[in-house]
């Protein structure tokens, strides 16, 4: 059986939403990034970057979530845009799209205004207009049509929906005024049976809470590096 290593972040949220649409049956194997167990070698051996999610399927390991959504959306046929040039590229510059910039500036504008130890305006102002201009692209994009490779609903989807669901966390008050045609996916999203049971990843098993400082040196080993 599939093994999916999983936190109750974002990224390993919208694999849990692949498998629950699916039906495709699965261990799910929690990792508790504040404890630090991200970090054992147990765990580095299944993924070097010590980052959640990965897989194991067999003798097959995959990790970073667009590259888990794509390998299973080719695993079992399902969610994948019509079988041709045009649409496979569309596909792939909008899952690279989500890997490359929603994720990392959603990821560091959430960070530098809720977790980094000094409130930096310019980091701030950085990551919060690149995620800005991110989700506005999202938005352009969903006006002209239902869903991010038009009428299907597929694995780019997927891939958008785990970040974009957190977009009033991220950019603040008035994030769904802002970005109306990114809220209604969103909320379709949200409304699927498979959507809600991955919304639970995150009560499946006990993680720690507290961002202590274990929590911020597990999380953010940077911070123990300069007090050391």
């Amino acid at each position: 059986m599939l093994k999916f290593y999983y936190s109750g972040a974002p990224n390993p949220t919208k694999v849990a939403l692949f498998l629950e649409e699916s039906g495709l049956p699965y261990e799910g194997i929690p990792v508790d990034t504040r404890k630090g167990e991200q970090h054992k070698p147990e765990f580095l051996a299944i993924n070097p970057n010590a980052k959640l999610p990965a897989i194991v399927d067999g003798d097959v390991t995959v990790f970073d979530s667009s590259a888990i959504l794509m390998y299973l959306a080719e695993k079992t046929g399902k969610f994948l845009p019509a079988k041709t040039d045009k649409a496979r590229g569309e596909l792939l510059s909008w899952m690279f799209f989500v890997s490359s910039g929603v994720g990392p500036y959603f990821g560091q504008a959430v960070h530098f205004r809720n977790y980094a130890p000094e409130k930096l305006p310019y980091a701030i102002n950085r990551y919060l207009f690149e995620a800005n201009r991110h989700a506005g692209i999202l938005d352009a994009r969903l006006a002209k049509q239902k869903y991010m490779l038009g009428d299907s609903y597929t694995i780019a989807d997927m891939n958008v929906w785990g970040w974009a669901r957190m977009l009033p966390m991220v950019i603040g008050d008035g994030a769904w005024e802002k970005f109306k045609n990114l809220k209604r996916l969103v909320d379709e999203i949200n409304a699927r049976p498979a959507a809600q049971k991955a919304g639970t990843l995150k009560d499946r098993h006990k993680f720690k809470t507290e961002m202590d400082q274990e929590a911020l040196y597990a999380m953010f080993p940077h911070l123990k590096e300069k007090v050391a």
